[in-house]
């Protein structure tokens, strides 16, 4: 008899989604264990290597315990890297619960599931990504680092289509970040790249988690 699926995970929790073009929605949180880079920028290090197995229906059963406390329309898969494991069965799962999903994915895998709502951040030095991201993709998330520079910026924009934004988001409480932020999207501006814009994490400035 096959073993019932299940996945590594960190937390379940509610919140409003902070970041992109869904910043402010209320929304169930799943944030999967396990990530195949080590960002040294990343603001959930503890989720690189922790977390504990748990069965996908039990995964299910909190999600619809949250959701009947918080009506919430989107459950958003975070992590780690979410798509390091499979999480189809997950996904379809809540779907048929009548709930949207989000994947958040630094793009170094196939986007395979069949998510509502993929958010892309690839990551320096190479901000590399699967190509079946071009289509899927609906919003591009640049964390702004010493490493981003103008031309990856610019690169980015014309690898897809005008409607999917490049969010620059500056790296958590940094000056220099924010100042960096604002200068790249002024210079889009300027020099004619379309929907880049500056994101900010709005979930943090709410202390919220």
């Amino acid at each position: 008899m096959p073993r019932p699926p299940t996945l590594r995970t960190i937390e379940v929790f509610a919140s409003l989604q902070g970041e992109g073009l869904r910043q402010g929605e209320p929304s169930i949180f799943v944030r999967l264990a396990g990530c195949n880079l080590r960002c040294p920028f990343c603001d959930t290090k503890r989720a690189w290597r922790s977390g504990r197995e748990e069965a996908v229906d039990d995964l299910l059963l909190k999600v619809a315990r949250l959701w009947r406390a918080l009506p919430a329309g989107w459950v958003v898969l975070t992590g780690g890297e979410p798509l390091a494991q499979d999480v189809a069965p997950f996904i379809k799962a809540v779907r048929r619960l009548g709930l949207r999903v989000q994947v958040e994915t630094n793009g170094t895998f196939e986007p395979q599931p069949p998510a509502d709502w993929y958010t892309l951040s690839p990551k320096p030095p190479l901000y590399s990504f699967r190509p079946g991201f071009v289509k899927k993709a609906r919003e591009v998330k640049l964390v702004v680092s010493k490493e981003l520079t103008f031309e990856t910026v610019a690169r980015m924009r014309r690898r897809f289509p005008p409607r999917v934004p490049i969010l620059l988001q500056p790296q958590s409480g940094l000056r220099w970040s924010m100042k960096k932020a604002a200068s790249l999207a002024f210079r889009a501006c300027y020099e004619g790249l379309d929907n880049v814009r500056v994101s900010l994490q709005q979930h943090k400035a709410l202390g919220l988690r």
